[in-house]
């Protein structure tokens, strides 16, 4: 196997504007361009607007540097973020191929590099450089093995619905496979990708150069390895969170430094979830060291200090409301919200929703914390506190809550304590991901 190239999709707008530093050439034209330039559309045409001439595409238009590395392009106005609460817009540049295509009447940008080119970008933009060579290491190989999987995974013929919807439940689940025009979007629903806008530091390099060409494999597979910021002291099951597909290799692990002693982790029952998410049990991911944490949190959620076990509260109007805008659905008043299942790691699988007007039953996990936050709920392991009631309903509802993401895969913060604690990069994964083995598919 050789290294492969791929496609990530970065904006799609109506009207962009993009520079282009150095020579490129595009299909169907004699000119080599360089500057900067906007582009838009004319019914099936993109116009690529220049500082003296205009030039028309049909359907797309691929620009092609005349060096791969040392030339590079600029979108303007990435928003990068989407719907978090650290939503911003930024300038960014990549190397490698940009195509512009229209889709849903709108432009899109996509750039077509080298895997191992991506990768530096990516662990740049994931991580800090201050990170322990061996945390690094393990989130190379993670993301390689992610994003070849999800490659492999989209040329599978057998697909999933990821909605079900009755009278009584709507389950929901989110994944990459949204994506049909190319591989993977730069944001954080599939990985968070900011080009050469990020360094690359010589220890981000030294990581991938280390691990070239090396994934996470299981059963003659690449394992479609996750990750995510805090387990909150154990991991969650894959089909929990996305579709019903057991991977040996993505099982609940107790993230604990010690052994566990008199801890029921049964969260089928509700009594055992309670207990534990009210704790505050050791495992590698609970820690408030600055500096371990300034490793894998970018500087917008370097305040956050609480992920680990959190507390949200709401008025009755406040969700009420916010349940209603997020869901478009109108519950009325919020009597009461009711665990229905839950996950490996006390993660809420499905939440009945109890309202004056409505009862709905949601899930999954990322589905609940949508409708349960202006942008995202830590996790969906919490329970629930409702306070005095007035005329039938709670005036207040308290959600206390255990870690931060999905919770599948590698836990962002604990791999970090495992990194500073001297654990070598086969270590952490295999930590992560037992029953998988390290293979190398390309040099």
């Amino acid at each position: 196997m050789t290294e492969p190239t791929i496609t990530i999709g970065i904006l799609s707008r109506e009207k962009l504007s993009f520079d282009l530093y150095g020579d490129y050439t595009a299909r169907d034209s004699e000119k080599t361009f360089s500057g900067k330039f906007s582009a838009y559309l004319d019914g099936d045409t993109i116009v690529i607007e220049g500082e003296k001439k205009n030039y028309n595409f049909k359907d797309e238009v691929v620009f092609t540097p005349s060096n791969f590395k040392s030339e590079s392009f600029l979108l303007r106005d990435v928003v990068i973020g989407v719907q978090f609460h650290w939503e911003q817009k930024e300038n960014q540049r990549f190397l490698g191929q940009l195509r512009l295509f229209i889709e849903d009447g709108k432009i899109t940008a996509v750039n077509i590099i080298p895997i191992e080119s991506y990768l530096t970008s990516v662990i740049s933009s994931e991580m800090s450089s201050s990170c322990s060579i061996n945390l690094l290491k393990a989130h190379s190989i993670i993301s390689r093995s992610w994003l070849l999987a999800q490659i492999e995974k989209s040329k599978s013929k057998e697909k999933y619905k990821t909605i079900y919807e009755t009278e009584e439940e709507l389950i929901k689940w989110y994944d990459r496979e949204d994506h049909t025009h190319f591989d993977v979007c730069a944001d954080d629903h599939c990985q968070r990708y900011q080009g050469v806008t990020k360094i690359h530091t010589d220890v981000v390099k030294k990581a991938i150069e280390e691990t070239r060409g090396i994934v996470l494999w299981y059963d003659n597979k690449i394992c479609d390895s996750r990750y995510y910021k805090s387990c909150g002291g154990i991991t969650e099951a894959f089909e929990n969170v996305w579709e019903p597909v057991k991977h040996p290799y993505l099982v609940p692990v107790i993230d604990y430094k010690f052994e566990m002693e008199n801890t029921n982790t049964d969260f089928s029952e509700e009594q055992n979830a309670e207990k534990w998410i009210r704790s505050n049990p050791q495992a590698f991911c609970n820690t408030t060291d600055e500096r371990i944490l300034s490793q894998v949190l970018p500087h917008f959620d370097q305040k956050t200090k609480d992920f680990y076990r959190w507390k949200v509260e709401y008025t009755q109007q406040e969700l009420a409301d916010l349940i209603k805008s997020k869901s478009g659905i109108d519950f009325g008043q919020i009597i009461d919200l009711v665990p229905v299942e839950r996950g490996n790691s006390a993660r809420l699988i499905k939440l009945k929703i109890v309202g004056t007007k409505k009862t709905l039953t949601v899930g999954k996990e990322l589905e609940i914390r949508k409708w349960l936050s202006k942008s995202h709920l830590y996790s969906s392991a919490f329970v629930v506190e409702k306070g005095n009631i007035e005329d039938g309903v709670p005036v207040k509802f308290t959600l206390i809550g255990a870690g931060w993401g999905h919770g599948v895969g590698l836990c962002q913060i604990g791999a970090a304590v495992m990194g500073e604690m001297g654990y070598q990069f086969d270590e952490i994964l295999l930590h992560y991901f037992p029953n998988a083995m390290l293979k190398k598919l390309y040099s």
